[in-house]
């Protein structure tokens, strides 16, 4: 896994709101269209607001993952960007071989990508993904 963050991502309650407040600190949004999801770009990041009940669905959120997460998954990702699908699942294997839980295995998603999630030994989600429309910098 290379030492990159790509992007952040806040479960929301609503996304319109969320945008706005962060429209009004400057961030720049990227022009995405679509009401569950807004992204803003962060010098090399992206920050991403997504409907909260969609990213539990996402990441499969019924069980609690690390310890002192005993209501389940905490409404936060980080991803981790990577150049294909067969990428997606090498730094799934090799964080799973590193002690993480595999939430979810890669699997081909609506927006047109790739992804999946493991937990490190903290509950903390990470996403490992093919995006294409991401653009690795």
């Amino acid at each position: 896994m290379n030492p990159r963050i790509s992007l952040v991502t806040l479960g929301v309650a609503d996304v319109d709101r969320s945008a706005a407040f962060y429209e009004a600190l400057g961030l720049p949004r990227m022009d995405w269209e679509g009401d569950e999801v807004a992204f803003f770009t962060l010098e090399g990041t992206w920050l991403g607001l997504y409907r909260r009940d969609l990213l539990d669905e996402e990441v499969h959120a019924e069980e609690p993952v690390g310890p002192g997460y005993d209501d389940g998954f905490g409404g936060v990702t980080l991803a981790h960007n990577v150049e294909s699908a067969d990428a997606v699942d090498a730094v799934l294997d090799e964080a799973e071989d590193a002690g993480a839980d595999i939430v979810q295995p890669g699997v081909e998603r609506d927006w047109g990508g790739y992804s999946g999630y493991f937990a490190d030994p903290d509950g903390h989600h990470w996403e490992v993904a093919w995006n294409p429309h991401f653009e690795m910098g």
